[in-house]
């Protein structure tokens, strides 16, 4: 370097901000588009899988149908094993070099990026909103026997909305873990945060200011989405404390007559 070269690790990271500044934030935006995307891809991937696994059948059920759910449901195990059980960092090296040997498909790194992280989740998804079903009061899936619905109908309309309500902070994990995970797909090339970083280190041969740029910009997304999602928590969980019906009836009545003389009544017919 000439005399105006950086002499200490802050000067590195305005040079580094300066020249690149840019290609950070386009890396940065392509992680939040993969991880946000594949977690809403993975989401539904994750409930149709829940769904079809907590379908019942009786002996009463044609055996057709039996048969044709258990080899859906064999199928349905094997892909969530597969992708619970190896490295994000593989399935990605599989998917885009495996379409192809095997398909003859030239995929785009960035769509592969898309595939392995919505599939990946999809199937982390799958076992969530299979415990956030099973965690549904069983009671209440009778009820809805009883009154007529079928099992889709009594998914989307009772179960559904309270497993969700379950498994949100899950599903808020499962955004942050993508957002730190999308750094495995620099295997393939996709131009995420990661991959740009690792770019921009062979430009001067300094790796310690790149990656300390990087760090902070992951350590921003994750910690202002993670307080996001918390407020999304609590506003659909709703207030914590409630009001008694006491109460109400005291302002509407005004100064508690009605209810004084619900009591006086109460307290005649004992």
């Amino acid at each position: 370097m000439g005399p105006s070269a950086p002499q200490n690790s802050w000067e590195w990271i305005v040079l580094f901000l300066d020249q690149y500044g840019s290609a950070f934030a386009k890396g940065a935006v392509l992680t939040l588009q993969i991880a946000v995307i594949s977690t809403l891809i993975g989401c539904i991937i994750g409930f149709v899988v829940g769904m079809i696994q907590t379908i019942e059948m009786g002996k009463s059920d044609p055996l057709w149908k039996r048969i044709t759910l258990k080899i859906v449901n064999i199928l349905l195990a094997v892909y969530v094993e597969v992708f619970r059980g190896t490295p994000m960092m593989v399935q990605a090296m599989v998917v885009y070099y495996g379409s192809d040997a095997l398909f003859g498909l030239n995929l785009n790194p960035i769509l592969a990026g898309y595939i392995v992280v919505s599939v990946n989740t999809g199937a982390y998804m799958a076992e969530t909103v299979r415990g956030g079903i099973m965690s549904v009061s069983n009671g209440q899936i009778e009820a809805a026997k009883a009154l007529g619905f079928r099992h889709t109908a009594t998914m989307v309309n009772i179960i559904l909305p309270q497993a969700l309500l379950n498994i949100l902070p899950q599903i808020g994990n499962n955004l942050i873990i993508n957002i730190k995970d999308t750094s495995v797909l620099n295997v393939i090339a996709c131009s995420e945060l990661f991959f740009t970083t690792k770019s921009v280190t062979g430009t001067y041969w300094r790796f310690f200011e790149p990656f300390l740029i990087a760090c902070v910009i992951y350590l921003f997304m994750t910690f202002t989405l993670s307080r996001l999602l918390r407020l999304m928590e609590k506003k659909l969980q709703g207030p914590r404390s409630y009001q008694l019906v006491t109460d109400f009836m005291d302002d509407t009545y005004g100064n508690g007559s009605a209810v004084i003389d619900m009591k006086k009544g109460f307290e005649r017919r004992r």
